[in-house]
């Protein structure tokens, strides 16, 4: 099934309350059933010439006070994220989805690929942002990256995060006991989610992308900067007006020190890099003025000089 779609459905699903999930899933299989009855319906959602926004507004328009609202908020995704020709195999996923969160809650998430579960957190993280206002999304953003520059600086941390070998629910305790009553509960939430719909080795790289998510669900992008010296408050503006020219859209910096650089930045939007860093410089210039093979210390590899280097040197 669509990755995102299981993200996004393990989100409103977890929102529900327990009470209510039974009726949910019960909505859920109603709404399968019309479209697999209605031929005019099916037809029109598995029509590939209709984009999937157009699909979802038409199920929206449909199920409006018809059915409970997650109900019509699941179905509506549904419709809109997976091809149109596999519309109906995603209502019936949904349905016996929700019925087994209805039956057996907390059922652990499928092993995903690297790509794929990144967009499971993506979707679970898209069904978050749907009720948040900017400037929740904007705090939202904030903690999200400092959670991930805690977890990245702090080995111990990281390595039981990481750790696959360590259960996920206590994996999920050790975020609880780190962000519980210090951040909001979306933001928690998110965190937590990470370990469970994402990969354990990925935990940092997934944190980072949510924090992308995150800016890009305000209409912004993320450049991450990595600096061999702090960054003034002129110079940041400078720098994102410029990228954000380069982006076309508005850009918010994300910066960490780097005194190893030596000098410089290095500056990543999406997959665009680029290496201002004096140590990319160097490395480049080495690059280009070392012939294959070239040893700087001038030793062969048992410590003795070479005659052929000797005689090169000469």
């Amino acid at each position: 099934m669509n990755p995102t779609l299981q993200g996004y459905a393990a989100a409103v699903l977890e929102a529900a309350a327990s009470a209510d999930l039974g009726a949910l899933a019960a909505d859920v299989e109603a709404i399968e059933q019309l479209v697999l009855s209605n031929g005019m319906l099916r037809a029109a959602l598995s029509d590939t010439a209709v984009s999937g926004t157009a699909r979802r507004a038409v199920v929206l328009d449909l199920l409006e006070g018809k059915v409970r609202p997650d109900a019509r908020r699941l179905a509506a995704y549904a419709c809109m994220v997976v091809p149109a020709q596999d519309v109906t195999g995603a209502l019936s996923w949904l349905s016996t989805r929700a019925r087994h969160a209805a039956e057996q809650p907390g059922l652990p998430e499928p092993g995903l690929s690297l790509t794929q579960s990144r967009q499971r957190v993506a979707g679970y993280a898209a069904a978050v942002h749907e009720d948040m206002s900017t400037a929740q999304l904007e705090s939202l953003e904030d903690d999200l990256f400092r959670f991930a520059r805690i977890v990245a600086s702090t080995p111990p941390l990281r390595a039981a995060l990481t750790d696959r070998d360590l259960a996920a629910v206590a994996r999920q305790a050790l975020v609880t006991d780190l962000l519980s009553g210090k951040v909001p509960a979306t933001t928690e939430r998110l965190a937590r989610y990470a370990v469970t719909g994402g990969r354990a080795r990925d935990i940092v790289g997934t944190l980072d992308n949510l924090v992308e998510l995150t800016a890009q669900a305000r209409g912004w992008r993320i450049a991450r900067v990595r600096a061999a010296a702090p960054i003034d408050d002129a110079q940041r503006s400078e720098l994102s007006d410029s990228l954000g020219t380069l982006a076309g859209q508005p850009v918010e910096l994300q910066v960490e020190v780097d005194e190893s650089l030596l000098g410089g930045a290095l500056i990543r939007i999406g997959d665009l890099q680029v290496d201002a860093t004096a140590r990319g410089r160097i490395d480049a210039l080495r690059e280009h003025i070392s012939p294959a093979g070239w040893q700087p210390s001038g030793f062969g590899r048992r410590g003795q000089t070479s005659t052929d280097e000797t005689e090169g040197a000469n």
